[in-house]
C-alpha cells in the first residue's frame, strides 16, 4: 500500500469517528435519563480519543493497530433498532449504539474483503477489531441491563 492509500484509509476512519462522536454527543444532550446521558457522553469522549489516535497514525508508515476483538454476543445482529426519542430508555439507547458499532465493524470488514492489497486488508481488519471492541463493551452493558439476575 502506498502512503496516499494509507492516508486515505486513516482519513476515512477519522471521519467515521467524528460522525460517531457527533451521534453520541447529540444523544447525550437529548435523552433525559441521567445514566444514559452519562453513557453516551462517555462514548462520545471515547470516539474523540479514537480520532486522536487515528490522527497520530497519519504521521506513521502503514502498521497494525493491535486492537483486541474481544467476545461477540451477536446481539447487534438480532436486535431491532428502537426509535430515537427524547425519553429513550437506557436499554434502547444501548441497542442504537450497538447497531452503530456493528455497522462500522461491517464496513471495515467489507473494505478488507474487497481489497487485494495485503497491508490494506490488515489495516481494515484492525479497524474492524477496534469497532468490535466497542460493540462487545456495549453488549456487555446491554446483557447486564436487559437480563439482570434476581437473587
Amino acid at each position: 500500500m502506498d502512503a496516499q492509500d494509507y492516508r486515505s484509509i486513516i482519513e476515512s476512519a477519522i471521519t467515521n469517528e467524528v460522525e460517531a462522536y457527533s451521534f453520541y454527543q447529540r444523544i447525550s444532550e437529548t435523552v433525559q435519563d441521567a445514566n444514559l446521558k452519562g453513557l453516551f457522553k462517555e462514548l462520545a469522549d471515547e470516539e474523540t480519543g479514537h480520532r486522536k489516535l487515528l490522527q497520530g497514525f497519519l504521521t506513521r508508515e502503514p502498521t497494525a493497530l493491535h486492537f483486541d476483538a474481544k467476545k461477540n454476543y451477536k446481539l447487534g445482529e438480532m436486535l431491532e433498532t428502537p426509535p430515537l426519542t427524547a425519553d429513550l430508555k437506557p436499554v434502547d439507547g444501548l441497542v442504537i449504539a450497538i447497531k452503530k458499532e456493528l455497522s462500522a465493524m461491517q464496513m471495515y470488514t467489507q473494505f478488507a474483503n474487497l481489497t487485494t492489497d495485503d497491508e490494506e486488508k490488515k489495516m481494515f481488519l484492525e479497524l474492524a477489531k477496534m469497532e468490535a471492541g466497542h460493540k462487545a463493551r456495549l453488549e456487555d452493558l446491554y446483557t447486564n441491563m436487559a437480563f439482570p439476575e434476581a437473587w
